[in-house]
């Protein structure tokens, strides 16, 4: 009778004593990073110069289309940049199957009104984004880079031919032919790889810095670190 009330104390006396937690598991959470806002001399000038090599680099290693960012719509991450860039929005079918919408595609002013004569551009291509820095990812940052919307600049809706001219070319070697466009991809391109923490060859570095300098000199780079 006694050892019984003595495991019975013994385990009430357990219960109210306070567990200890571990400091980490008291640290608040992360903020998210902040939105940077930058000229575009000043972002050019962020991007750091280095050597580029595509060694090892297979398109395969950057897994897209994924399911996207509404786990819920059945539509991957294509079709969901299609939905939000969509001027006047298609008709949606099982599946998230897309017909009609229009949209415009900036590169080269085109106006398309069939989901599929549109590319979804990887604002840095992916070949380029290997080059330049995510061969050292992961195959899981990859991906994130690879289906990013979280940045309304790193993909976007254009016309299929201006995608494939651009291809897996940087600024120096291809900019889009409407000339309104120039400063536009620019800063975008500059915020991607501020984004990504991606490098630029000194070619490319080069190029960037001209148009910082003369026909973009009051054009504004907005970006946001990736988690």
């Amino acid at each position: 009778m006694i050892k019984n009330m003595a495991r019975g104390l013994a385990a009430l006396s357990l219960a109210l004593t306070p567990l200890a937690v571990p400091q980490s598991a008291l640290a608040a959470p992360s903020a998210p990073a902040a939105a940077e806002v930058l000229t575009l001399a000043a972002a050019v000038g962020q991007i750091p110069v280095a050597d580029e090599s595509r060694e090892g680099y297979e398109r395969t290693k950057f897994k897209h289309w994924n399911a996207g960012l509404d786990l819920g719509d059945g539509c991957n991450t294509r079709n969901e940049v299609l939905l939000s860039e969509a001027i006047e929005a298609p008709t949606v079918a099982a599946g998230c199957k897309l017909s009609g919408g229009r949209w415009v595609s900036y590169y080269d002013g085109q106006e398309v009104t069939d989901p599929g004569k549109l590319d979804i551009d990887h604002m840095v291509p992916l070949a380029e984004a290997w080059d330049s820095g995510a061969s050292a990812w992961d195959a899981k940052r990859r991906e994130a880079y690879a289906n990013d919307q979280d940045a309304a600049t790193s993909l976007v809706a254009v016309s299929s031919r201006s995608n494939r001219q651009k291809a897996d070319r940087d600024p120096r070697e291809w900019m889009p032919p409407a000339p309104e466009a120039t400063c536009r991809y620019v800063a975008e391109w500059v915020g991607t790889k501020l984004r990504w923490g991606l490098s630029a060859d000194q070619g490319e570095a080069d190029s960037l810095a001209l148009y910082a300098d003369g026909p973009c000199d009051d054009t504004v780079v907005h970006y946001t670190p990736a988690p």
